[in-house]
């Protein structure tokens, strides 16, 4: 399918959607920005003179062609899934998904709806890897006989991911572009040296049907940064040393091995520097998406090629992906120790922690995290981007909209005059907070009032009455001491946020408005 003109909205702003920003805006495609901070999507927006947009625009926009997904891997399949089904054109990072099943579906939506899916495996289109192929199919190192690649540096150590699953992608990729098979046998170690359950060092073997050989090491507990991959053929060798300068980033070995008297005999030669065009791989990878989208053409690193490095990732950690309610709830982390009740609704991304437990009647929406001891339900209602700290208890009658902060121990009531031995179900009062509201620690909501969007209650209020939006609610009982931006900002007298210049008016007695420039 051809478009005239590629329109990508980068959807995740963070360590690495930040370089897709950059991108696609110097390519002159970047058609806005999203991301589940407001303030984030804001300031990149205002950076790049595009529009902020949220999930749910984006997919909306009759503008936008494509949408450049850079989210936790646990999000991809219902970011990506929903962005094809939406008409949208799908680029998404590093890993394709989780487990095969969701990498699947992101084929499948791909095929029935007829949008491009490429995958970001950056080294498939460094110009140093591309010559390395470009030889290595010329037949200049002879048959091929062992590939190795280490991947190490000191940081970024993760905690949603272990290293295999973080730095590992992008040697696989390689590696199975080069041999141009999948591999018939994986094997890896794994070290988990700060934590006992995310390991930090992994090593693992991989053997192919032709005899080829692979190895990839890494490693983010390194004491220095190494970016190496060495190929070994039988008439010469070849290593791209991604630290190197640009002049020596690719190197030719015509080494070979001869045998005399029946005896292996190396026969080194000169060191080859292989002469490459200077440019930044991200950019080469971004070119190349809107290039398909504009032609119709196949991406390099489609779905099946990231299906491909995806099923050596799982052979590689075949606990990855598998809990009890992987099946029940696809793309939810829930821990071991706690328990969830049926019916009940997740959505994808979403955490729960230890000891929660999860009634029945529960809704609970995408990228939520709830802390360790949390008690949701029954007949309860959480929004997306809610996250509920240690020790909260939401009764029903209780409705968290999108983007909700519960602090730590903070208290929701559902009936005003309890007693132990007296049953007042039928006089439970409905607690609505609104969109972007913050809730302090120990902080206590009497039931039967609403907090208003982006509204604000401090640590150790206790609100007796319905709070304005915007409104900063401070003591007991509470009452508005100011008003807060929604960056979570305190306003001054001139009513503008401190962090993003949003500006604001009071157009009543305890009325807030946002002025919309």
């Amino acid at each position: 399918m051809t478009i005239e003109k590629a329109r990508v909205v980068v959807c995740g702003c963070g360590h690495w959607g930040k370089n897709l920003v950059r991108n696609f805006a110097a390519l002159d495609v970047l058609a806005g920005v999203s991301d589940p901070n407001a303030a984030t999507a804001q300031k990149f927006s205002e950076e790049f003179s595009v529009p902020a947009f949220t999930w749910n625009e984006v997919l909306e926009s009759k503008d936008v062609t494509a949408v450049a997904i850079a989210a936790p891997a646990e999000l991809h399949t219902v970011l990506g899934v929903g962005a094809m089904q939406a008409g949208k054109h799908a680029y998404i990072e590093k890993p394709l998904a989780l487990t095969r099943e969701d990498g699947e579906k992101l084929i499948r939506a791909s095929q029935e709806t007829g949008r491009q899916l490429m995958v970001g495996h950056l080294l498939q289109y460094h110009p140093a890897f591309l010559e390395l192929k470009r030889r290595v199919g010329a037949g200049e190192l002879g048959r091929l006989q062992y590939i190795y690649s280490n991947r190490l540096s000191l940081g970024k150590i993760r905690r949603e991911e272990n290293v295999l699953w973080s730095f590992a992608p992008h040697d696989i990729s390689m590696i199975l572009g080069l041999v141009g098979e999948e591999p018939s046998e994986v094997r890896s170690t794994f070290s988990p040296i700060l934590h006992d359950e995310i390991a930090d060092t992994v090593q693992v073997q991989l053997g192919f049907p032709s005899g080829v050989r692979g190895h990839v090491f890494a490693s983010w507990l390194h004491p220095f940064k190494e970016q190496k991959l060495v190929v070994v053929g039988d008439q010469g060798m070849a290593v791209l040393d991604d630290r190197a300068s640009w002049a020596e980033k690719l190197t030719l070995y015509r080494h070979q091995i001869e045998w005399r008297d029946g005896m292996p005999t190396p026969n080194a030669a000169d060191a080859e520097p292989i002469p490459l065009p200077e440019s930044e791989p991200l950019k080469l990878e971004c070119q190349h998406f809107v290039d398909c989208l504009e032609n119709g053409t196949q991406p390099r690193t489609d779905g099946k090629e990231a299906l491909r490095v995806l099923n050596v990732l799982l052979a590689a950690d075949p606990g990855a992906g598998k809990s009890d309610d992987n099946d029940r709830f696809p793309g939810v982390q829930i821990h071991e120790s706690a328990y969830v009740d049926e019916p009940v609704s997740i959505g994808a991304g979403t955490k729960i922690w230890h000891f929660s437990h999860l009634l029945g009647n529960v809704e609970i929406g995408e990228s939520c995290s709830l802390g360790q001891n949390v008690v949701v339900g029954p007949n309860v209602k959480v929004g997306d981007n809610c996250k509920i700290q240690n020790n909260v208890s939401l009764y029903e009658g209780v409705e968290l909209e999108d983007g909700v902060f519960c602090g730590p121990s903070c208290v929701f009531t559902n009936v005003n005059n309890p007693r132990s031995e007296i049953a007042r179900k039928d006089e439970f009062r409905k607690t609505l907070v609104k969109r972007g509201a913050s809730i302090g620690a120990n902080a206590t909501i009497v039931c039967g009032n609403s907090l208003g969007e982006f509204s604000f209650v401090a640590a150790g209020a206790t609100v007796t009455k319905d709070v304005p939006a915007y409104a900063l609610m401070a003591g007991v009982p509470a009452k508005r001491i100011g008003w807060m931006s929604k960056a979570g900002n305190r306003l001054g007298e001139d009513l503008v946020c401190p962090l993003d210049g949003t500006k604001y008016r009071e157009v009543g007695p305890n009325q807030l408005q946002e002025i919309v420039e």
